[in-house]
């Protein structure tokens, strides 16, 4: 039995308009003598403990660290009234793009403060008349169980849909008639990274992994991801395995049907990069499942088909992404044929009313193109302004579809495009009290440490002065193929309204620029990332915006790593850290959960002692040493499977030993709480109105 001695004296010599914090007394975290032996190298890994987080003493720790971190919040003068404007501005209805599924649309509204948006449809598509058809409001009294994706018959008479638990990966599918709102046959338990896939209207395929023992985070066979068959009216026990298990050990499985459903495809991977496609004709009986392309180097998923002829958007020989078309019949990479050849700028394709329409990333803003199925250009989709187009996507008998529009000062707005004519129409705009002409969006290009061009959006109030002491929020991820579009942001419309700035800068490691562009922040290239984003602080404070004083970097999962990382190797950089959700440990990051995925951007400390010396020379929790770091708000939650607390807890523990100086190293642990999607819009409004008083609060400023 571990012991936590337990320090609760906790001084603050606070005024509103200082930040010459008095040093805290954090609760003391007892150290283990666990130490791991990676080739011939000994380290030391104290607070190990903190990996069982249903343990009691784990538990006891979470409530010691949340009291010091409350008290601490709690004497911030202005953050009651910092959450009241948040409440305030939050409170206007907001609408999701519409889809069709039989004779009916259905959409999704929030009223303003709602915890969970609502599922909604009408047979047309007036809003104001439209009806209730899944209220997840009502699935518990705190708004922590929340839906969380569904799937619809081709005729719309059967929907199955998602919920999850506490913000926790897992899932549950419930199947409900459309028509008579009855629930059909058993709920279905313990699915986990699943989309739902009719085949008629007698089943559908989902995913998952075998769960494991209650309270185990540790990966193994459980990452082991299969793809099953579920038919209506049976036990879940009887579902059918299709794909995936120990004979096919894929870490992620998907499963989709074509729109005519011939085809089954299935797409298959070991990490999050790279996947293969397979094939499965449905139109006869005791097909085989075959390969289309298989390797785990490139990435691809077929669009639609037109009988045999398959229309596929892949990386393969494209960086930046290309649409082939190939026989299924015949489809070695020696028959693919350019459709859509590749360009300079990364696409994505989709398909609505028999066209395809891509979407090109031109330095980071949206750009739409529309073509037919022989690949002949028809039109650019005229936009309404520079920023972040998504939602391109309709059956293929629909005239018309639905796409939503953003940037950092246009909220999202919903838009009805006539496939034929090419014209927008509005469809649905917020009624927000905002003007975006009070404010400015700047795209500047810096150079990184090695000379590399990196995109920065900055945002603020016009007239701003550039006299280096502007409140500046710097946000990046820089991670996985994944991109930081412009779009608009409450909690940033409140930073902004006060006179602060926000900067985005696209890191490599990201996907705006294609694969290369990803592969540039990958394993022994992860340095880059965070030279990055260094050199984007580095800008902001020599071109005047802001000073290290009046600076804070921010960042969620892999952007949380970004954030340990760089305050780890410059402390001295901003004033103020807030690392969310980070996966700080990269030494034993693939040992938990899905963590093993992850393999293919970050590397794993097992596999060489090249890879093991180079994760452990930037791991934020590995390169945590006496020193006076900025104000950190590290923040995680209890239910997060995906990235487990853990990395947090020890990155904490580790900080509040070694922090020299008197700024708040804190930890804030939400409860019944994941790793972000399906949080309460209570619990949303709260964390954030933390955040942006603890960075006011600490950069001096009297909100």
């Amino acid at each position: 039995m571990k012991k936590i001695t337990i320090i609760l004296s906790l001084i603050l010599l606070y005024s509103c308009n200082t930040t010459s914090n008095a040093k805290l007394d954090y609760p003391v975290t007892e150290k283990g003598t666990v130490v791991d032996n990676y080739f011939g190298i000994e380290v030391a890994d104290p607070y190990r403990w903190l990996e069982d987080d249903l343990s009691e003493e784990t538990a006891q720790w979470v409530e010691e660290q949340n009291e010091v971190t409350f008290n601490y919040l709690d004497q911030i003068p202005f953050r009651g009234k910092i959450k009241k404007q948040l409440e305030k501005i939050w409170d206007y209805e907001k609408v999701g793009s519409p889809t069709k599924h039989g004779n009916y649309h259905y959409f999704y509204k929030n009223d303003g403060l709602q915890n969970q948006y609502v599922l909604y449809r009408k047979e047309n598509l007036d809003i104001e008349e439209a009806e209730v058809f899944i209220d997840p409001n009502g699935f518990s009294e705190d708004g922590t169980i929340s839906m969380a994706g569904a799937g619809y018959t081709k005729d719309g008479s059967l929907m199955a849909y998602l919920i999850s638990e506490g913000g926790s990966d897992w899932r549950k599918i419930i199947v409900k008639n459309t028509e008579t709102l009855a629930i059909i046959g058993d709920t279905l338990i313990d699915v986990k990274f699943s989309g739902i896939s009719w085949m008629g209207n007698e089943g559908f395929y989902y995913s998952s992994y075998d769960k494991p023992k209650e309270g185990s985070q540790l990966s193994g066979k459980t990452q082991f991801h299969k793809l099953y068959y579920h038919k209506l009216g049976t036990n879940q026990k009887e579902d059918v395995l299709i794909f995936g298990g120990e004979k096919q050990p894929r870490r992620y499985i998907r499963a989709y049907l074509t729109e005519d459903e011939k085809y089954l495809v299935i797409s298959a991977s070991v990490s999050t990069s790279g996947n293969e496609l397979y094939l499965q004709d449905l139109t006869k009986d005791g097909s085989q499942i075959i390969p289309i392309i298989t390797g785990f180097d490139y990435e691809h998923y077929i669009a639609d088909n037109e009988g045999t002829r398959l229309i596929i958007h892949t990386n393969l020989n494209a960086p930046n992404n290309r649409v082939i078309e190939v026989d299924a019949t015949n489809p070695g990479q020696e028959k693919w044929k350019d459709l859509i050849p590749e360009t300079e700028d990364v696409m994505t394709v989709s398909t609505a009313g028999n066209n395809l329409f891509t979407s090109y990333m031109v330095d980071v803003k949206s750009k739409i193109l529309q073509f037919n199925y022989n690949g002949e250009l028809i039109r650019e989709v005229e936009l309404p302004a520079l920023g972040t187009a998504r939602g391109f996507g309709a059956e293929r008998e629909d005239n018309e579809l639905y796409y939503s529009f953003t940037s950092f000062t246009y909220p999202g707005t919903i838009f009805k495009y006539d496939i034929e004519s090419g014209e927008s129409e509005l469809y649905w705009k917020p009624a927000i009290d905002f003007n975006p002409e009070d404010f400015e969006t700047e795209q500047v290009f810096y150079e990184s440490k090695d000379g590399t061009k990196i995109p920065m959006f900055i945002v603020y109030k016009k007239g701003l002065k550039k006299n280096g002491k502007n409140p500046t929020y710097l946000y990046a991820y820089g991670g996985f193929n994944v991109s930081l579009t412009p779009r608009f942001s409450l909690t940033n419309l409140i930073w902004l309204e006060n006179g602060g700035i926000y900067a985005q800068p696209n890191l490599r490691g990201g996907g705006e620029y294609g694969e290369d562009w990803h592969k540039a922040g990958i394993k022994m290239l992860k340095q880059n990332v965070f030279d990055d984003f260094i050199a984007a602080a580095e800008y902001l404070k020599d071109n005047k915006y802001t000073s290290t004083d009046y600076l804070a970097i921010a960042g969620g999962s892999n952007g949380g790593l970004l954030v340990g990382a760089v305050i780890t190797q410059h402390p001295d950089l901003v004033q103020v850290a807030i690392p969310a959700v980070g996966v700080m440990d990269m030494l034993r990051y693939h040992k938990f959960t899905v963590g093993a995925g992850w393999t293919s951007d970050y590397g794993n400390a097992d596999e060489s002692k090249e890879m093991f010396e180079y994760l452990k020379g930037y791991s934020p929790l590995h390169n945590i040493d006496t020193a006076d770091y900025p104000a950190t708000l590290i923040t995680t939650a209890d239910h997060d499977d995906r990235v487990v607390p853990a990395h947090s807890f020890k990155y904490a523990a580790t900080m509040q030993s070694m922090q020299r100086g008197d700024n708040p190293t804190l930890i804030r642990i939400e409860t019944k709480a994941g790793h972000g999607a399906g949080k309460p819009t209570s619990k949303i409004i709260e964390e954030y109105a933390d955040r942006l008083s603890f960075m006011f609060y600490n950069m001096g400023i009297d909100y």
